[in-house]
């Protein structure tokens, strides 16, 4: 071995030592993601195959501009589920998401945009304190009395969706929402996104937070589905 050859081998093995760590640490790194992913096979369903439950969840996102609409990623959540109702896949319609947001008040905006689309307000219930995905999940089991439901959102997030409320004791299926005008430039940025929030989820199972805002039990779903 020639002086050059064996001056690069501490090299070579110290790189070799790196390629290896970076291996673990994604390895690890991905445990959340395969948790949400592998936890929601068999529970995420297109439209068209979705199966019936009293109750359809639609996660709440940013509103429009005008703070009046939503946004169109929320206005695809809200689409399919009106068209869950109209089929009569669901009966009561729960809207979760952020009633003080920067945005606007979420719940408010998909209340309106559900009637206007031929649902009965008297079947819509509205959570203002969904205040992200893992809050919407656990109210909706705490707060809401659901047992048994239908949960709405884009294809990028149901998966992690899915696991949190059936770690949160919710036997739910995921319906993917339309998104009209989601390019795949789009769908790659928040489906890295969602790869990232898996972490917090699973960080957020494990030590069983409870959600931001605590509430007494409300009985407006069993309301809703009695009338």
């Amino acid at each position: 071995m020639t002086d050059v050859e064996a001056s690069g081998a501490p090299v070579r093995r110290r790189l070799r030592r790196l390629a290896v760590l970076g291996v673990a640490a994604l390895v690890l790194a991905s445990i959340p993601w395969l948790w949400t992913t592998l936890t929601a096979r068999g529970h995420v369903h297109a439209e068209a195959d979705a199966p019936s439950a009293d109750v359809v969840i639609v996660l709440g996102t940013a509103v429009a501009a005008d703070r009046q609409r939503p946004s169109d990623r929320l206005a695809g959540r809200l689409e399919t589920a009106a068209a869950l109702v109209t089929s009569g896949r669901a009966t009561v319609v729960l809207v979760s998401g952020d009633g003080g947001g920067t945005s606007g008040d979420e719940p408010a905006v998909m209340t309106s945009y559900l009637t206007e689309r031929g649902v009965d307000p008297r079947r819509i219930v509205a959570d203002p304190f969904g205040l992200d995905t893992y809050d919407s999940c656990a109210r909706a089991r705490q707060v809401y009395g659901i047992e048994r439901a239908l949960i709405v959102t884009q294809s990028y997030h149901l998966s992690r969706a899915v696991t949190l409320c059936r770690h949160l004791g919710l036997d739910v299926d995921g319906v993917i929402a339309r998104c009209d005008g989601c390019g795949a430039a789009l769908l790659a940025e928040k489906s890295v996104r969602d790869y990232f929030a898996s972490g917090k989820a699973a960080w957020d199972a494990v030590r069983s937070r409870a959600p931001a805002i605590h509430s007494p039990a409300d009985p407006a779903v069993q309301n809703a589905l009695r009338g």
